[in-house]
């Protein structure tokens, strides 16, 4: 029970967000804005091949900005591509970065800029304590942040995850000023998503929602985003993967993203703590991780958060023998609806490596805010749950 007479908490809200189709054409005014000239344009290999990247550098030289690309980004960007991406910026003595694609693209993008004016490594930053006071502020170059995916809601998030090849770890750099100035939801950047893509992604936003709502912290705030995350995402994924060119669908799910980044600064939990070590050493992605994981987290969860199943699973009309199972039940419908595979065989990821990830996940900062205390005996067996699909 909270005791209100001596509860203190600090609470923390986004960036400015420009939504709307046909937002992107904004993109100019944004950059100038922030106080860039000559932006160093971030994304990955696959965006640079598609016509939304035709637009965005139109745009820009439509409003006399000198832009440029870097796009060797790995779909798990890793240190490599932060330094290389650093190099870019400063050779071209770039004053801001966009940040335009998906988590990889976001991410990447923004520890780029954040690092622009650091001179410590970059893994002297991570999400440790107050290691984010080391860095210099006044070297933090702006962002501007377009998704093109509608999963990780990075466009909103102070922090970028990046994955350390020699440890095989994924580890979050942060600092407050990582945030982008502005935000760019246009449901047309995101149109040419792939079914699955559109899919998996939308699930990563499913699980940051369900996660902050789940977590055990004092956010009401937060809590509340992450309820309303959760409905439009069960009302608008569906049809965002029936029919891609949906943009009422594509746009909630934009915005159901945002929100479910805006509510897990309350924290994440198991999901993640999971999908974390698979996605470092196995390469999957993470939306799709987090898909098969999350049946299996909520099982391992179930005392824990059974009151609040009720509450939700009220909230979003489902009916069943009790909030919890009702919940449970559309998750696995959903994830059969999607093509969600039901076990670790769909992601290729079979039990050797299970004792070295159980150790990962019990270490993973998303683990202490896991409903119920998770240590690696328990993420050993929630592998070899998933495995054997064992709820």
């Amino acid at each position: 029970m909270l005791d209100f007479r001596t509860l203190s908490t600090t609470w923390n809200y986004p960036t400015r967000v420009l939504f709307g189709a046909g937002a992107v054409g904004k993109l100019a005014e944004a950059c100038k804005a922030a106080g860039m000239q000559r932006p160093l344009v971030v994304t990955d290999p696959g965006i640079v091949k598609l016509p939304i990247m035709a637009t965005v550098l139109d745009t820009l030289k439509a409003g006399g900005l000198e832009a440029a690309v870097f796009s060797d980004v790995k779909p798990n960007p890793v240190a490599a591509n932060v330094s290389a991406g650093l190099e870019v910026f400063r050779a071209g003595r770039h004053d801001g970065v966009v940040a335009l694609g998906g988590g990889s693209g976001l991410d990447a993008g923004k520890v780029i800029a954040f690092m622009a004016g650091q001179t410590r490594p970059m893994w002297d930053f991570e999400d440790i304590g107050d290691w984010w006071t080391r860095a210099n502020p006044d070297g933090i170059a702006p962002i501007v942040a377009i998704p093109t995916t509608a999963g990780t809601g990075s466009e909103v998030g102070r922090a970028g995850v990046i994955t350390d090849e020699s440890t095989h770890t994924k580890k979050i750099i942060f600092h407050p000023k990582m945030m982008p100035s502005t935000a760019i939801l246009d449901a047309q950047m995101t149109v040419g998503l792939p079914k699955n893509l559109t899919a998996w992604t939308g699930f990563d936003a499913l699980a940051h929602c369900l996660e902050a709502y789940c977590a055990p912290g004092f956010h009401p705030m937060a809590e509340g985003i992450a309820v309303e995350g959760i409905r439009l995402v069960k009302e608008a994924l569906p049809k965002a993967v029936a029919d891609g060119g949906d943009l009422e669908a594509r746009g909630k799910m934009l915005i159901a993203s945002a929100m479910g980044a805006t509510a897990f600064q309350k924290g994440l939990g198991a999901i993640h703590s999971l999908s974390h070590p698979v996605g470092a050493i196995y390469d999957t992605h993470h939306g799709l991780t987090n898909a098969v994981f999350m049946p299996y987290v909520l099982a391992f969860n179930r005392e824990a958060i059974a009151e609040r199943m009720e509450r939700l699973s009220a909230w979003l009309g489902l009916s069943g023998t009790s909030g919890y199972d009702a919940f449970l039940q559309w998750v696995l419908r959903l994830r059969a609806e999607l093509g969600i595979p039901n076990t670790l065989e769909g992601l290729k990821v079979g039990p050797e490596r299970f004792a070295e990830m159980a150790k990962m996940a019990e270490a993973d900062p998303t683990a202490g805010s896991n409903p119920r205390k998770l240590t690696a005996a328990d993420a050993e067996q929630l592998f070899a749950n998933a495995l054997a699909g064992k709820l």
